[in-house]
């Protein structure tokens, strides 16, 4: 049998695309602009806004967001009567956490070990790249049989919402008959994954107060109420002594019935310590693609370096809770928010505040575009049958368009395998599967016409 032509293309091309991620990923497109500049994100956007023109992209406006931040938009015009098909990626990225601890520049995109290194490479710059590499296939063999709009957001990691608020209010323009959301990944290396479902989200910020100010702890120890250990007891109360999480009136105890996920391939891939035990109960699919998870992400109190004999007057901490599909996210603040305020001890002043809050998602896949992609995906991927996965992470503009667009078949695709390590340093992502997940998407395009 010869050699499928988009695959062939794809391969041809994958030189050009390590180029492009290479620039794409030098640029510091942090949506956080009291830490890196807004330049930078700016410089980003204009670089996808270049790449869409440069393939013959109409329209492609950088849209102005209102949470500050830009995405980028264009359409691309395909046979008449075709479907339309809205491809979507994010091109900002997380911070890079501690550079010291990158093995190599974290903006400097850097092959080692088969593996192309820098951060938004999988998560989600790659992503841009897999778009680009599919439509430059179908085209190179007989033309881009869709319609096509690409939307590229500039926020998504900050989940401030500015592409969701955008969409509302102007409907029409991501409006379309199938939508590929790049933002995804595989289950592992070398196995096609479609991403069923996303738990949602909510940020929830939570102050505590028990003095004017603070005292001397040999004075006052011993009796004066301590606002961190007021604080870490209230955090504490959210897990059970499994540390499965336990808010007041949240239901944790839903299954997962699909793929599941074996214990010792989690901890290898979570890199969990020898002797180190996994928290929470029921199989690992169930926990964290099924179930409530809630996580501190930081706490305001005194560095360990510099510290005073201190009994602290006032804390506060940021605390996240990933929320299940068939569990309301404006439900599950509520209840956290309640939780926190009834589990602060010593009647200790408490204030809880809602930073941030996406919705849950689950997919039709018992949708054409569905069967289409497993037909795609078992081509770009010999051997292997698409498998569904949850996702414990929120993507939250996916309720969004599910609800502008109920009509509309959503799938969830992308780069963001376990050893991808996104969010964290040193994080990757595999050419092979920029390679065959780009294959994978343009083979689905071609099939998803025809059906």
């Amino acid at each position: 049998m010869s050699p499928d032509p988009i695959a062939e293309t794809v391969a041809s091309l994958m030189p050009r695309a390590k180029a492009e991620l290479t620039e794409l990923v030098a640029f510091k497109s942090v949506a956080d602009f009291e830490q890196f500049p807004r330049s930078e994100s700016e410089a980003a956007a204009n670089w996808v806004a270049g790449a869409l023109r440069a393939e013959g992209f109409q329209d492609v406006a950088l849209l102005d967001t209102p949470d500050g931040t830009q995405s980028v938009y264009g359409f691309l015009p395909g046979p008449e009567g075709a479907p339309t098909v809205l491809l979507y990626a994010h091109y900002d990225v997380q911070p890079p956490l501690d550079e010291a601890a990158w093995a190599t520049p974290p903006f400097e995109l850097t092959e080692r070990d088969g593996r192309w290194y820098g951060r938004g490479s999988a998560d989600c710059k790659g992503g841009v790249i897999m778009h680009l590499l599919a439509l430059r296939a179908l085209k190179a063999n007989g033309g881009v049989p869709v319609n096509v709009k690409v939307i590229a957001e500039g926020s998504e990691e900050q989940g401030t919402g500015g592409l969701e608020r955008y969409a509302e209010a102007h409907p029409e323009l991501l409006a379309a008959d199938t939508i590929v959301i790049g933002d995804a990944g595989n289950f592992r290396v070398g196995l096609p994954t479609v991403t069923s479902t996303l738990r949602g989200m909510t940020l929830v910020r939570v102050s505590v107060d028990t003095l004017e100010g603070n005292l001397h702890s040999g004075q006052f120890g011993g009796a004066a109420p301590d606002a961190l250990a007021a604080l870490v007891r209230a955090l504490d109360s959210l897990r059970a002594e499994d540390g499965s999480t336990t808010v007041d009136g949240l239901t944790s105890d839903e299954v997962w019935d699909g793929l599941q996920y074996d214990e010792a391939v989690f901890r290898k891939d979570a890199k969990v310590l020898d002797g180190v035990g996994l928290i929470g109960r029921g199989t690992v699919a169930d926990r964290i693609w099924a179930r409530p998870a809630v996580t501190v992400l930081g706490i305001d109190c005194p560095p360990v370096v510099g510290a005073t004999p201190s009994v602290q007057a006032s804390a506060r901490a940021l605390i996240s809770l990933r929320v299940p599909p068939g569990v309301d996210a404006v439900e599950a603040t509520k209840l956290l928010r309640a939780h926190l305020e009834a589990h602060t001890p010593w009647g200790a002043r408490v204030r809880t505040e809602q930073i941030g809050q996406g919705q849950p998602f689950r997919a039709d896949t018992e949708s054409p575009a569905y069967a289409a992609m497993a037909e795609a995906m078992s081509e770009a991927y010999p051997g292997e049958e698409m498998q569904y996965a949850g996702q414990g992470g929120s993507i939250p503009l996916c309720n969004t368009l599910s609800s502008l667009y109920p009509s509309a078949e959503i799938l969830l695709i992308g780069l963001s395998e376990p050893e991808a390590q996104i969010h964290a340093v040193n994080e990757s992502v595999s050419p092979e599967e920029l390679e065959r997940l780009s294959v994978a998407e343009a083979l689905f395009l071609r099939k998803y016409a025809a059906s």
